[in-house]
């Protein structure tokens, strides 16, 4: 079967497995902020109105700089694009006909974009249940490589890599010329997490990408940005199309990223309901990957195959991700999104049946 590639829209997985969809359902699928968009936001939302008459900023002036800020680099450093899935389209142009190397489990759009752009594709596979990242193992699979996909954290994991070893394999790939593709979508789900960024000041072969629409729950109005040297960032640019970015998603961008309060509010939340759900999960004997942020894997360790355990929770109107398009877990896992506390514990009664 041809199973849908991404979360979310889980009206076309019920039609891909033939089974009727429920009347109510709960869509662990995506992994989006369960508390929705910044009530900063919706305050602001009618003022856009009388933006949407003009055209948008070419170059995303006044959201590049308001993230330059926070993040320590020069605007000229970044790129704003249509969501994270527009720059890693940008990058698989960039490396086309490279050799590639993939750090799995991980992102699919990774892989699919390299493919379109005849890719060389080869997979450092991380040892399932440790999911631990050796630097030394990866950095002997750099030798006539171009470029290297990291996720972290981790999706579909949820893990995250400390600040020194994220900076070994920095320096490695630079010694070496190749590429690292840093994708840090999640990274502001995280409590103690250590700014990179400014590391592309010393590193010309460092790239960051990140999203915007996990954090702060806008995925309808896809916004992710890039921060790279500033010959990446001009060379990527010379590939994305005029006006790439609508109106709508910059202001919204500038206005979320004024909200710090929402920010550390959503990592209060996720920690104290991911403590719950493990907590619940060890004790009935699930296998849980041990995930950092707003998602994770789990498993009946009775089954190998989860598909069986798929189609049960399904049918109870329980999404959530398959795995059959994560290379290294084929189905052996499912993924889970943390969503509110009513949705999560519908989840722990159903798992208890």
């Amino acid at each position: 079967m041809k199973w849908p590639q991404h979360g979310s829209n889980p009206q076309y997985l019920y039609e891909k497995m033939g089974i009727p969809k429920p009347e109510n359902l709960i869509d662990l699928s995506a992994n989006i902020n369960p508390l929705g968009p910044p009530d900063i936001l919706k305050k602001r939302w009618m003022n856009f109105y009388n933006e949407i008459s003009d055209y948008p900023d070419p170059h995303a002036l006044l959201l590049k700089e308001q993230i330059a800020r926070i993040t320590d680099v020069d605007s000229g450093s970044i790129l704003i694009g249509n969501g994270g899935s527009e720059l890693i389209t940008l990058l698989g142009r960039m490396f086309s006909g490279k050799n590639v190397l993939i750090i799995e489990p991980a992102f699919s759009e990774y892989e699919k974009a390299c493919r379109a752009n005849d890719c060389h594709i080869y997979y450092h596979q991380l040892n399932e249940l440790e999911w631990g990242l050796d630097e030394a193992e990866i950095a002997g699979k750099l030798r006539g490589m171009d470029a290297v996909f990291l996720c972290n954290p981790n999706n579909p994991t949820g893990i995250h890599y400390p600040y020194s070893s994220i900076v070994k394999l920095i320096a490695e790939c630079e010694q070496r010329n190749v590429f690292l593709i840093i994708d840090e979508a999640f990274y502001d789900f995280l409590e103690d997490y250590v700014q990179i960024t400014p590391l592309v000041k010393k590193y010309e072969h460092v790239i960051i990408l990140r999203s915007m629409t996990k954090m702060f729950a806008i995925p309808g109005l896809r916004l992710g940005y890039m921060i790279a040297s500033q010959n990446i960032i001009e060379k990527l640019t010379s590939y994305q199309p005029h006006w790439s970015v609508n109106i709508m998603a910059m202001l919204t961008g500038q206005v979320c990223l004024q909200d710090d309060n929402f920010v550390q509010n959503t990592i209060r939340y996720i920690r104290s309901e991911r403590g719950k759900l493990f907590s619940f999960f060890h004790k009935e004997g699930y296998e849980v990957s041990p995930s950092q942020v707003n998602f994770y894997l789990l498993r009946d360790p009775l089954e190998e195959d989860q598909l069986s355990f798929f189609k049960f929770l399904i049918r109870k109107g329980i999404v959530p991700r398959h795995t059959f398009n994560f290379p290294g877990l084929e189905g052996k896992w499912l993924r889970f999104a943390i969503k509110s506390t009513e949705e999560n514990n519908r989840l722990m009664e159903v798992l208890r049946e």
